[in-house]
């Protein structure tokens, strides 16, 4: 089977746990104000390959992946759900460590056959990096031209399956800064039960240049990169609201 592939990278740090081989896949129906990989948006451009042609690639450079692993990322991994199931069953009979990092937009939980096949994906899969763009519904529309229900839906299923989740979340100057919805996010995956990590992440315009390349608008024309050290406070604040949630539970 094949899949659409933007492009490959052999030495990931900040995707998963140590060094990974990451796998950039093509196709998104996301359209984040702050994206830096606009060109993996398109559903039929990329490369096609197949599975065991990434396991090789892999396998170049083995030594490098102690402690690592494989990290599917995009564009949107879950739009292509049997070619990562395939791409991880090669990867597990390998014993390699096998990470999906996802926006949870392809989540399909009223779709009987695409919730078998993200089961059977799942049961492949190690740790899910989650990218929660916001937690407020309305201002997720604005940001993302999508709606954030079926991603935190898919979050909460994640818990249920006993999947380990790592949180992204990217703290953008004037619009995913706002401490009461930086609380309210913390508050929501305080009650997810396999939360093993939260990376808050500061937003930057190094991708701006490829917007221009490919003549599309820039929606933060003029946001200046979010400082990092205020990313330290923001991520208080989803912690203490973190800290809030695991106390009412325990309370319960």
């Amino acid at each position: 089977m094949s899949g659409r592939i933007h492009s490959l990278e052999s030495f990931g740090t900040v995707d998963g746990p140590g060094v990974r081989f990451v796998v950039f896949v093509q196709g998104c129906p996301m359209r984040c104000a702050y994206c830096h990989n606009p060109d993996t948006w398109d559903m039929h451009a990329g490369t096609l390959m197949e599975a065991d042609e990434i396991i090789e690639q892999y396998e170049r450079n083995i030594s490098f992946y102690k402690g690592g692993g494989i990290t599917v990322t995009g564009g949107e991994p879950l739009m292509q759900v049997d070619f990562l199931t395939e791409l991880f069953t090669l990867a597990k009979a390998k014993n390699i460590h096998t990470c999906i990092d996802s926006s949870g937009i392809a989540f399909q939980p009223d779709n009987a056959v695409w919730m078998k096949k993200l089961d059977d994906l799942l049961a492949l899969t190690d740790l899910v990096m989650l990218d929660i763009k916001h937690i407020d519904p309305e201002k997720h529309k604005e940001l993302t031209a999508q709606p954030n229900d079926k991603i935190l839906a898919f979050a909460e299923y994640l818990s249920e399956k006993g999947i380990a989740i790592w949180i992204r979340h990217v703290v953008v100057p004037g619009i995913t800064d706002d401490d009461q919805y930086l609380y309210k996010l913390g508050h929501f995956i305080g009650g997810l039960k396999t939360l093993k990590a939260l990376d808050v992440l500061p937003y930057h315009t190094m991708g701006k240049v490829k917007y221009e390349k490919l003549g599309i608008p820039y929606k933060l024309e003029g946001v200046e990169a979010m400082d990092k050290d205020k990313v330290i406070e923001k991520k208080q604040v989803i912690l203490d609201g973190i800290k809030a949630r695991r106390a009412e539970d325990a309370d319960q």
